[in-house]
């Protein structure tokens, strides 16, 4: 009976498990408010910033935010990071939010980072401990779960954009849903005003305009990354082909928020698998990525002069 118990307790963990989508981890930073002399900033009550941790990582994993079951093997592995600076009242709080998106690489070990975004003002929301993070699309309960919710949905949209050409449309939709439904006059971030912001983010990805995007994503992880254990000669012209679609892109709108934030987390990725090949691809790449992002083309020692 106690070994039946036991089968059972595995069988109900599994289902449990089955269908999530992601395998996110949380890390809640509260030291800046432990060495200030902020209200609510003792030691006695650091239980709620691992209440908080708890609550955001049971919001990502334990949610369904897809019609697809995702085996626990398949689950997307991403981190979010929140570094608290301040402490206004017992459940209001202000800091830096950083969300992080890895791929696995097809018959091989590595991950490739995809999205490395830190939010570049100071993000303000509020948690109650008392309170669940209820989440819908299309209606607003918190800028808490308004913001991560919209993150997961965009972090979904690159990721199946890497399997499948145009396979993260879908997603692109929810996450620019859950921008709509944000009070863009009591919440900063959200508006179309200023052209670096959330809803420009999104943005960047249903523009039809840009779509040359989806295709560097496919280019670059399916037909690149996942390529490279089987011909890696074919692997980094179809990696070539990727940068030159965000190269397109460019020329048509300067400075776009999507594409830089792809070369700032690929740049590295592109110096380790470009360093052993030929001179003359290590020259395109290099001219491709100083058109399209001078700062990260000075990271690419020794390419030019190839």
């Amino acid at each position: 009976m106690r070994r039946f118990l036991s089968i059972a307790l595995a069988l109900l963990l599994f289902c449990s498990l089955r269908g999530q989508e992601f395998r996110c981890t949380v890390q809640v930073n509260s030291q800046k408010l432990l060495t200030t002399t902020q209200a609510y900033s003792s030691d006695g009550d650091k239980k709620v910033f691992e209440n908080m941790k708890q609550a955001i990582e049971d919001f990502v994993n334990g949610r369904r935010w897809t019609g697809i079951d995702f085996e626990p093997v398949e689950q997307i592995d991403c981190s979010i990071a929140l570094i608290l600076n301040t402490r206004t009242t017992a459940t209001d709080f202000g800091g830096q939010l950083q969300m992080q998106m890895r791929r696995p690489v097809y018959n091989s070990t590595y991950t490739s980072g995809m999205f490395n975004y830190i939010e570049s003002g100071n993000f303000n929301f509020s948690y109650n401990e008392s309170q669940p993070l209820d989440f819908d699309v299309n209606n607003f309960y918190g800028i808490l779960q308004s913001t991560i919710g919209y993150y997961c949905y965009l972090m979904l949209g690159m990721y199946f954009d890497s399997y499948a050409p145009n396979g993260g449309e879908p997603f692109y939709g929810m996450a620019l849903q859950v921008a709509q439904a944000v009070d863009v006059s009591q919440y900063s971030g959200w508006d179309t005003k200023n052209s670096r912001n959330r809803y420009w983010f999104v943005e960047n990805h249903i523009n039809s305009a840009y779509a040359g995007l989806h295709d560097a994503y496919y280019r670059y992880h399916r037909l690149g990354l996942d390529m490279m254990t089987k011909d890696q000669p074919a692997a980094r012209q179809n990696i070539i082909g990727a940068l030159r679609a965000v190269q397109q892109v460019n020329k048509s709108h300067k400075n776009l928020m999507a594409v830089q934030q792809f070369m700032d987390v690929k740049i590295q990725e592109i110096i380790s698998i470009f360093t052993p090949a030929p001179a003359e691809e290590q020259s395109e790449v290099f001219r491709i990525v100083k058109e399209i992002s001078p700062l990260n083309a000075n990271k690419m020692t020794g390419f030019a002069q190839r």
